[in-house]
């Protein structure tokens, strides 16, 4: 199984087998991102859109989408929605 140095986890992790998204954005996670950060993001981005009342089909989604890739996975700056509350475990 093939690792990489995650760029978010600070740590050498499996990677992903293929990248998430086409073009240069994904073959850049693909390259610096590990498998669980991904999963992580996705989880991020699962509750954004939730919380934020997202509609996938609208462009300014896909703004928001990248917008949240760098500073989740890059960055290490992303904010939860305002008025965010956790699930109870």
């Amino acid at each position: 199984m093939k690792t990489v140095h995650c760029v978010k986890l600070k740590e050498d992790l499996p990677a992903l087998e293929s990248a998430p998204i086409p073009g240069a954005v994904g073959q850049k996670i693909l390259e610096q991102v590990s498998a669980k950060a991904w999963k992580l993001f996705e989880e991020h981005f699962i509750m954004v859109t939730n919380e934020n009342r997202l509609d996938l089909m609208d462009e300014s989604t896909n703004r928001i989408f990248f917008e949240h890739i760098d500073s989740f996975l890059f960055q290490d700056n992303a904010q939860v929605p305002q008025g965010y509350v956790p699930p109870a475990s």
